[in-house]
């Protein structure tokens, strides 16, 4: 009985593990070459210095409305997730972000609030992008393949300009508010469409749904998760290492089948473990927390929740910033500077005389910022570690990493030069890290810190998978044809009678 049990399991084991490996293995073939690709090109994003670099110096003699003054205007009545001064061609605006989403762009000239931008004006702010040539209105876009995204839903429509330069550099600016959402270069568009398009299932007419798309790739990552724990596990049972085969071997299969049972075994923890981090890239079950800085830290950090502190800011500051964020530290009123080449720095609103804050200063707005939990540790990192480290994005050097005792044990990572909180990392974080980003990315420290090792590792076991999954195509290829052979010379007895001769 218990043997009969045992062939009928392996028997359903072989079957899973075949048909629906039939059904899979041009996902795993295509999960494993767009994943190198991609490793080189990433899907389009705007980054802070692309954006900055595109905005005008500060006119200030322009600016005759106070940053409380469009706080009111936007009906900010707590301590807001930005607020922000900065160039609309050469008109000043302010940019007020809630902790909701919503965001209001506001005239520092008259106080109007701007929810509509014409053309025209689209295309003066795409002429101060350092590469623009001869900017060109090309389409209105709703949703496109780049700015599918919930997001950009605030911004939409966009106006998409072509900069007209050798690149093939396309900007996205927002029709409500006329900032730049999104720029694309022609490489990235042709590039992705081998990489971040496929591998995350990513056609805009799926996209545009985020539930729906979610559920399609946990689905479709899940049930590739079976095939590859059924394999690695037939691959084992068929496994011989001491009591070979009759020739010697220690794999019973022969062509195609050998490499993918062979290939299988070697690469198949590897091919279990990037399937499983991946699917746990979509948050199944909400077992990880939330990325960023919550409302209670920044609000806490800042010192007050009430807009009606900021009356003090009044002068321009001297340095010839792109962009002035107003912020409070400690329940001390600041501006955050940043010029056209991302360097940062702090200046008193009043005054305009630059700031340093000490760091004593910072871990003191720090504990205010987790009220209720004590203060473990503070370290200045100089360099990356474990847990702080530039590999897709830049992260800043050096930082303070701030630990709390509070049940999540929080961890702070705060800039010592402008004082801003970068970061904010949990328990929960730090296992994601592990779980996701060295399973499914391969960037542990060690071989991070060898500049070309991880890339030889990962193109090395990607092969490998890339070798299981095509061997796998051209087998269940075969079987199929095979059994439609095989039905189409069924014996006489078994055709319809019509057919009988």
């Amino acid at each position: 009985m218990r043997k009969a049990l045992i062939r009928r399991a392996r028997r359903w084991l072989y079957v899973v593990h075949r048909w629906i490996g039939i059904a899979t293995c041009l996902f795993f073939a295509m999960w494993f070459t767009s994943g190198l690709v991609m490793m080189y090109v990433a899907f389009p994003r705007l980054t802070d210095s692309e954006r900055l670099s595109a905005l005008p110096v500060t006119l200030w003699n322009k600016v005759q409305v106070a940053p409380d003054r469009a706080m009111a205007i936007a009906g900010a009545e707590h301590y807001p997730r930005d607020l922000r001064l900065s160039m609309m061609d050469d008109v000043p605006v302010y940019r007020v972000t809630g902790w909701k989403g919503g965001a209001v762009t506001i005239s520092a000239i008259d106080g109007s609030v701007i929810d509509r931008i014409a053309p025209d004006q689209a295309l003066a702010i795409a002429r101060h992008h350092p590469r623009a040539v001869q900017p060109q209105l090309l389409d209105t876009v709703t949703r496109d393949q780049w700015s599918v995204t919930a997001r950009f839903d605030p911004l939409r429509p966009l106006y998409l300009i072509g900069l007209g330069d050798a690149d093939g550099t396309e900007l996205y600016v927002s029709s409500r508010s006329g900032e730049i959402a999104l720029d694309t270069t022609r490489q990235e568009r042709v590039w992705n469409w081998l990489g971040s398009i496929p591998h995350w299932i990513y056609p805009t007419v799926l996209r545009k749904d985020g539930p729906l798309w979610r559920d399609v790739v946990l689905w479709i990552s899940g049930v590739c998760l079976v095939v590859a724990v059924t394999g690695f596990w037939i691959g084992i049972l068929r496994l011989h290492l001491t009591r070979r085969y009759a020739d010697g071997a220690v794999s019973p299969y022969r062509g195609w089948m050998a490499w993918h049972h062979i290939a299988g075994l070697i690469g198949g923890i590897f091919i279990f473990t990037w399937m499983f981090s991946g699917w746990l890239s979509l948050n199944p079950g909400g077992a990880f927390s939330g990325r960023g800085v919550m409302r209670e830290i920044a609000a806490g950090y800042s010192g007050h929740d009430t807009p009606d502190i900021v009356a003090g800011f009044r002068a321009a500051p001297s340095a010839q910033a792109v962009e002035a964020r107003y912020v409070w530290i400690g329940g001390r009123p600041l501006v955050m500077l940043d010029d056209s080449n991302g360097r940062r720095s702090l200046a008193d609103p009043v005054t305009g005389a630059p700031v340093t804050l000490s760091q004593d200063e910072i871990v003191a707005a720090a504990r205010r910022a987790m009220p209720g939990a004590a203060l473990i540790s503070v370290r200045q990192l100089d360099e990356p570690d474990a847990y702080w480290y530039t590999l897709h994005h830049a992260r800043e050097l050096p930082v303070l990493r701030i630990a709390f005792d509070d049940p999540a044990h929080t961890w702070l990572h705060i800039s010592p030069v402008s004082a801003e909180i970068l970061d904010r990392s949990d328990d929960s974080r730090r296992s994601y890290r592990w779980l996701f980003n060295a399973l499914h990315s391969l960037d542990f420290p060690l071989l991070l810190r060898i500049s070309p090792a991880r890339d030889v590792v990962v193109w090395l076991l990607s092969a490998v998978g890339t070798i299981v999954s095509i061997s796998g195509i051209v087998i269940g290829w075969r079987r199929l044809r095979r059994r439609k052979v095989q039905r189409g010379h069924a014996p006489p007895s078994l055709k319809p009678a019509r057919e009988a001769t």
